[in-house]
């Protein structure tokens, strides 16, 4: 019988492996979370103003452009030959004024010594009145030809990634036709539409005069590194159907990461919290009694705690009663413990969170913003 109870009595001393890490003090942000899609900073449809033939295509699917860059020519003849005729009669209407002009010239010096009447002068001066309005004219369709000549060659309006070309060489086109030839979109930089509650519309608006607000976007599967932008536009209403507000983040995109269409997690920093208290998310257990810790101590025990958190921040808890700075809670091997009983304790491993979170870190989508 003695034999046993020792045996209990050396279990019950021996120490039970576990894995620790401090609870410590850092900055943490004030952050909303959302759902959003990614927008293209400018949508452009191309279409033709004058119509013709397409005689050369120099894009195609998917190409990236610039601003001014040749998208498509048209069949330039019929325009270049309106050009020649607006020219010609500009020539012969200037030709005519020198004549009309002379005559005048004549006709006055003729008209103080009345040799002519007072109607032929008349009628010099109106003849080189209307040579000078029919030069204006002419000038004119010269400019029209011309412009219709520029407006043959296509260019991209907006720097940008060209989509499906829809129309090809060999096609005819009207003008202003309803047909979209492309359309490009400019994805650096993009934006990142997203809605929230209209009770954070306070806190935002007064923040916006200062520092820009810091947005997050992570998209798809991707758990790495968000992008980073800024806010960039607050709508002018709320919608009343869905008692939300409407924003746009504006990011670089200089990985083209983010793409038009595409949802996106958006994390809309607020501000910095500092002097908060954290602990690893994996130390905070769920009991009967609420959430609760082991914090060990100076005599390497387990020490039960019931502790108050206030919200995800990253791997991390905020932990706002129950805790203080420095001490030190189990994060793994919690299934063997029980208050009082011994343990040994060794630093977290690399695959549990100790670091507390760094000033100016992100609340990681779908967790409740510290707030």
């Amino acid at each position: 019988g003695c034999s046993d109870s020792d045996k209990k009595q050396g279990q019950a001393r021996r120490a039970v492996p576990v894995a620790v890490a401090k609870a410590e003090t850092g900055s943490v942000p004030v952050s909303i979370q959302a759902v959003g899609n990614v927008e293209a900073f400018q949508s452009v449809a191309i279409r033709t103003q004058v119509g013709g033939m397409i005689t050369e295509q120099r894009v195609r699917d998917g190409q990236e452009v610039a601003a001014g860059d040749v998208l498509f020519v048209l069949d330039q003849r019929s325009f270049q030959s309106a050009l020649k005729e607006a020219q010609g009669k500009l020539e012969r209407d200037q030709a005519q004024l020198k004549k009309a002009e002379d005559d005048l010239t004549r006709y006055t010096g003729l008209k103080q010594k009345d040799v002519v009447s007072q109607q032929q002068f008349d009628q010099a001066q109106t003849d080189a009145k209307s040579l000078r309005g029919s030069i204006k004219l002419s000038e004119a369709q010269i400019e029209q030809a011309r412009l219709q000549m520029e407006y043959s060659v296509i260019r991209a309006p907006i720097p940008g990634r060209v989509g499906s070309v829809l129309v090809n060489v060999g096609n005819v086109i009207k003008a202003n036709d309803d047909r979209n030839l492309l359309v490009i979109n400019q994805v650096q930089p993009i934006y990142v539409s997203f809605s929230v509650p209209e009770q954070y519309l306070a806190a935002i608006t007064s923040r916006l005069g200062g520092q820009p607000l810091e947005v997050l976007a992570y998209v798809g599967g991707d758990s790495g590194d968000p992008e980073k932008g800024e806010l960039a536009a607050v709508d002018n209403s709320v919608d009343r159907a869905t008692g939300t507000i409407r924003l746009k983040g504006l990011f670089r995109n200089a990985n083209k990461r983010l793409w038009p269409g595409l949802f996106a997690r958006v994390t809309l920093n607020l501000a910095n919290r500092e002097n908060v208290l954290t602990v690893p998310s994996t130390a905070v257990q769920q009991g009967l009694q609420g959430s609760f810790v082991y914090v060990v101590g100076d005599k390497n025990v387990a020490e039960f705690r019931l502790v108050e958190t206030g919200g995800a921040v990253g791997d991390r808890f905020v932990v706002t009663k129950g805790l203080e700075p420095g001490e030190t809670v189990v994060v793994d091997g919690h299934v063997r413990l029980a208050p009082g009983v011994p343990v040994e304790a060794k630093p977290a491993p690399a695959g549990i969170p100790a670091k507390s979170a760094p000033a100016g870190g992100q609340a990681k989508p779908g967790q409740e913003g510290a707030s």
